[in-house]
C-alpha cells in the first residue's frame, strides 16, 4: 500500500477502482472537492503516479477481489466507483462491495448489450448509478447536429430545459447590444447566462455590452432554443446527412440516433469484421470498408459536401487532424471526439468546432450524485455541468424542504456575486425568473456560477 502525503478530510471515504483516463479525472476533481480517496489497480506504476501526484491512497490489485476490497476499508466506505476498462470486472466489483460493505455503488458499463438492459441490472445490483460514456457522448453530439450552429448543449430538468453555448459571428445583431437591451427585444425567453471573452468567464449583468467573438452561454425551455437562435440570425435546421470515421462504441450509438432523427449516415470503418456487424446492428446506414485517415477515400465518399461530419476513431491526433482537414474542404459541421486532456491550451486555440469530453461527462455525472450524497440539507443536485474548462459549474438542484431561500422573492435574497439563477422548472414549467419570483418547495433550481463545489442550494447565499 502506498501511503498519502496529507491529513484526513472531512469528505466521504471513496474506493475509485481502476486508474485510466476517466479514474484520473474523478481522482483529480473529488480531492479538490475534499474527499478520502483510496485507489485500487493492478497496474503499479498508474497507482505509483497518482499517490505521488494527489494524496490518496493506492493499493496494487485486483478491485473485485474480497481481500483487496477489505484491505481497501470497504467497510468503512460511502461510496465505490468502478471504472476500468472491463464492464464485467466493474460489475463484480460493485456487486463483491454490496454485499461487503453498506456503500453505495457505480459502474461504468459500456457495451451496448449490457446498455440496454441498464434498468434491470442497477435494480437486481443494487447500484446508485451505471454510466456509460460513449453512450453519453453519442448523445451530446446527437443533440449538436440537431441544432448545429450551437458549439455545446446540455439539457436540464430531464430534457425540458437547455443550455446553449454559441460564438457570436462578425456583423452580427448582438454586437454591441447590451444584455438587457437584448432581453427586451428578443422574442424568445431566454437567459444569458455566461460570457467567455479573452479567456475570462463573466456572469454578466444587465449592462453588460455583447461583442463579436463573445463565445455565449444561454439558457431557455427546449422549445425557444432554435427561435432565439434564429432571431440572432443563425441557420437552426438540423443536419440531413452525416459521415462518422470509425466504427466503434460510440459511432454505434449516434448512428443509432441520428438515424431515429432521420439523418442519413454514413461510417467509414477499417476493420472488415467489425463493418460486417454494423451493417447487421444498423441497417439503414451505409457502411464503408476503409481507411478513414485516406484522402482519396474521403473525398470519393462526399467529404466535401457532407452536412456533418464526426470522426471518432480512437486516436485524439488523428481526430484532431480529420476535423480540421474537413474544415479545409467542406463547410461541414464538425464534432471532435477527444478522451485525453493533454496539450488542453493547444486544443483551444485549434478551430475544431464543438468538442466531446467523454470522460468529463462521465465525470460529471459521478461528482453531481457525489455532492448530492454529501448531507444536502434543503436539497439534491440533480444535474452538473462544467462550462468553460472548468471555470464555471452549472448546477441544478431539486429543492426538497423548507430553507432560507425559498418563498423569499429573488431579489430580497443575499445572492453570492458571479451567479445566477437561471431557471425554475416548476411540475416541467421552465419559468426564467424575474426579481419577484420565488423559489418553492418541489421546485428544481439551475444556477451558473464561477464558484466551484455547491452542495446545497443554501449556497448560492452570501
Amino acid at each position: 500500500m502506498f501511503k498519502p502525503k496529507g491529513s484526513a478530510n472531512q469528505g466521504l471515504n471513496i474506493i475509485i477502482v481502476g486508474c485510466g483516463k476517466v479514474g484520473t479525472t474523478l481522482v483529480e476533481q473529488l480531492v479538490k472537492e475534499g474527499h478520502d480517496i483510496t485507489l485500487i489497480d493492478q497496474n503499479r506504476q498508474k497507482i505509483q503516479a497518482l499517490t505521488n501526484t494527489y494524496d490518496v491512497m493506492g493499493i496494487v490489485g485486483n478491485g473485485a477481489s474480497y481481500s483487496v476490497q477489505m484491505e481497501a476499508g470497504i467497510e468503512n466506505t460511502n461510496l465505490i466507483i468502478a471504472v476500468t476498462e472491463s464492464d464485467e470486472l466493474n460489475l463484480l466489483c460493485c456487486t463483491v462491495a454490496r454485499r461487503v460493505g453498506n456503500c453505495a455503488a457505480i459502474a461504468r458499463v459500456r457495451t451496448p448489450d449490457y446498455s440496454k438492459e441498464v434498468g434491470y441490472l442497477r435494480e437486481k445490483l443494487g447500484l446508485a448509478m451505471i454510466i456509460n460514456p460513449e453512450l453519453e457522448a453519442a448523445k451530446e453530439a446527437a443533440r449538436i447536429l440537431y441544432l448545429p450552429t450551437a458549439l455545446e448543449i446540455n439539457s436540464f430538468a430531464h430534457g425540458q430545459a437547455e443550455l446553449v453555448k454559441f460564438r457570436v459571428p462578425k456583423n452580427n445583431l448582438l454586437d454591441g447590444i447590451t444584455i438587457s437591451d437584448l432581453g427586451k427585444k428578443s422574442p424568445a425567453n431566454t437567459l444569458i447566462c455566461a460570457i467567455e471573452r479573452d479567456g475570462k468567464v463573466h456572469i454578466p449583468s444587465g449592462d453588460f455590452i455583447i461583442h463579436e467573438g463573445d463565445v455565449i452561454s444561454f439558457v431557455g425551455s427546449r422549445k425557444v432554443s432554435k427561435p432565439f437562435l434564429e432571431y440572432i440570425g443563425f441557420k437552426t435546421h438540423q443536419v440531413k446527412d452525416t459521415m462518422i470515421i470509425g466504427g466503434g462504441k460510440a459511432a454505434y450509438y449516434l448512428a443509432k440516433q441520428l438515424l431515429h432523427m432521420g439523418v442519413s449516415v454514413k461510417i467509414i470503418e477499417h476493420d472488415r469484421a467489425r463493418c460486417e456487424e454494423l451493417s447487421i446492428l444498423l441497417p439503414k446506414a451505409i457502411i464503408i470498408h476503409g481507411d478513414g485517415t485516406n484522402e482519396d477515400l474521403l473525398k470519393e465518399e462526399g467529404i466535401e459536401y457532407v452536412e456533418s461530419f464526426v470522426p471518432l476513431t480512437g486516436i485524439d491526433e488523428e481526430n484532431i487532424l480529420l476535423t480540421l482537414y474537413a474544415r479545409q474542404v467542406s463547410n461541414a459541421k464538425v464534432i471532435t471526439k477527444i478522451n485525453r486532456i493533454t496539450f488542453k491550451d493547444v486544443i483551444s486555440r485549434l478551430d475544431l468546432g464543438s468538442v466531446v469530453y467523454p470522460r468529463y461527462i462521465t465525470s460529471e455525472a459521478i461528482i453531481a450524485y457525489v455532492r448530492a450524497k454529501k448531507d444536502s440539507m434543503h436539497s439534491n443536485i440533480e444535474t452538473l455541468y462544467h462550462m468553460f474548462d472548468y471555470r464555471a459549474e452549472a448546477i441544478e438542484f431539486l429543492v426538497d424542504d423548507e430553507s432560507a431561500v425559498t418563498n423569499v422573492p429573488l431579489m430580497d435574497l443575499a445572492l453570492k456575486k458571479n451567479l445566477l439563477v437561471c431557471f425554475i422548472n416548476r411540475n416541467g414549467n421552465i419559468i426564467i425568473p424575474s426579481g419577484q419570483d420565488c423559489i418553492m418547495v418541489g421546485d428544481t433550481v439551475m444556477v451558473v456560477t464561477t464558484h466551484t463545489g455547491f452542495n446545497d442550494i443554501q449556497d448560492i447565499l452570501q
